[in-house]
């Protein structure tokens, strides 16, 4: 069973598609897993083995006749629960949605299943997909599987727990601020934010219109790609969508970063705001890492990381408002209390912020973009700490807005988290790899060339008896 949870897609695809594995052998595997271990972490809200044997099953039945449909056919996945599966409920972990039964598929949901996918079920979340774990809301938080008394990160929070737990290899996060890399960066998996418009986000319960993305969380770089393969595309009704040729984000992973310009931004964690030690130097032990194999490493500047983190609280508490006010005014009891007071703060947004900040947002997002003429990729940090103990209120708040993710939701660009070690505490690290708008394929070739390069993909959490 262990062996089976942590099989890659890619590898799980081989076998499968051999006949040398069964789908149903393989989700039967990752159901007892989940029954088994689940109760300490808390990932699922809405755990659906039925469903899982039932794809699975088709699955088979369609592999035995010839009919593949690709690297997903007959492999698990989960969606957090801002994700509409049709039929059944998309709480985002509040007690506002709990009777909210979907009527039909998210459009990501469409696609992993149209590929073939095995469900297995719906991922916890902070509720609405903002505020952080919460202790009085009708589910309990996710956490983390390399130590369970730890944060996992936010807000995909289950997304990041079921894939380094070896529940599912795939899971559907969505990031605003940074909610997918931040718990991929906590659990030590990999999660990428694409580029804005890139994935579908009809059928995903909206935070902030203009900085929502949606996008996988996997515990390889290949498999990221895979994933973002099936989920990209344009979608008319989904006024952020963008009409642009993609795909293809396996194609150059082999290819390895010899002769590339890397740019970091070593002032988001050095001087705008000062790193942990064991972070800092873990970023740095990967841009050597790069810099062995060929690449040119080079150091880059942009706006101060508190003028990124300004410009999106500003849109997202303004937008978030504008999509809560009727519930803050009619329900505000059956909010958590930390989601109510991050939503009220929106309500004292004055129309002209959001106005100066959207201006503000274009500069920056141009001046950004320029960096380009000079270098392929950017790297700089994700999380500035790593995970802290999920029952510190105060640390939690602390270390909360001590990242840097949040410019790129604000740019729109791609970007990646990736496993760069470990913690003396034994806690995940992590990196992002930051490109210009629809360079997907180049991040992930980067990634890819360090994550082969170093032992961190082969560690995973001990989950005891």
């Amino acid at each position: 069973m262990s062996d089976l949870a942590y099989l890659t897609i890619a590898e799980a695809a081989e076998l499968l598609r051999a006949k040398k594995l069964s789908p149903v052998e393989y989700a039967k595997a990752l159901i007892d897993r989940v029954e088994k271990h689940d109760k300490k972490l808390n990932a699922f809200i809405r755990f659906t083995p039925d469903k899982a044997l039932d794809d699975a099953k088709r699955a088979e039945a369609e592999i035995v006749r010839g009919e593949w449909r690709g690297p997903l056919h007959g492999v698990p996945y989960a969606l957090k629960d801002i994700v509409d599966y049709a039929g059944l409920p998309t709480t985002a972990h509040s007690k506002i949605l709990k009777d909210n039964v979907a009527a039909s598929d998210a459009v990501v949901t469409q696609k992993l299943r149209a590929a073939g996918g095995v469900f297995m079920g719906k991922l916890s979340t902070h509720e609405f997909a903002t505020g952080g774990p919460c202790f009085d809301l009708p589910w309990p938080p996710a956490r983390n599987p390399w130590n369970r008394e730890h944060f996992t990160g936010g807000s995909s929070s289950g997304s990041g727990a079921a894939t380094a737990a070896g529940f599912v290899p795939a899971a559907i996060g969505t990031d605003t601020g940074g909610s997918i890399r931040n718990p991929a960066t906590m659990c030590g998996v990999v999660g990428m934010k694409g580029t804005y418009g890139l994935v579908s986000r009809r059928g995903v319960v909206p935070l902030a219109f203009s900085l929502d993305h949606v996008g996988p969380l996997t515990r390889t770089v290949r498999d990221n790609a895979l994933m973002l393969d099936l989920i990209a595309g344009h979608d008319a009704l989904d006024p952020g969508s963008v009409n642009i040729a993609c795909g293809a984000y396996t194609a150059e992973l082999g290819a390895g970063v010899k002769g590339l310009r890397i740019g970091v931004i070593r002032h988001f964690y050095t001087r705008d705001m000062e790193g942990d030690a064991e972070m800092v130097a873990g970023i740095e032990a990967g841009l050597k890492v790069l810099s062995g194999l060929g690449a040119k490493v080079q150091e880059v500047q942009t706006a101060p990381l508190g003028e990124y983190a300004a410009c999106n609280r500003t849109i997202l508490a303004s937008e978030a408002y504008a999509i809560h006010e009727k519930w803050l005014q009619e329900r505000p009891q059956d909010y958590a209390s930390l989601t109510r007071e991050r939503f009220l703060s929106g309500a004292f947004v004055r129309a002209a912020d959001y106005i100066n900040a959207t201006r503000v947002r274009l500069k920056m997002t141009n001046a950004f973009h320029a960096l380009f003429s000079d270098v392929d990729v950017i790297v700089t940090a994700s999380a500035m700490d790593p995970a802290c103990r999920i029952d510190d209120a105060e640390e939690l708040d602390r270390t909360y807005a001590r990242q840097a993710r949040a410019p790129f939701n604000v740019t729109g660009s791609p970007a990646l988290s990736v496993p760069i070690g470990f913690s003396r505490a034994g806690l995940p690290l992590g990196m992002q790899i930051v490109g210009k708008p629809f360079s997907e394929a180049l991040i992930y070739r980067v990634a890819h060339a360090y994550e082969q390069a170093t032992p961190w993909g082969e560690k995973h959490p001990s989950l005891g008896n």
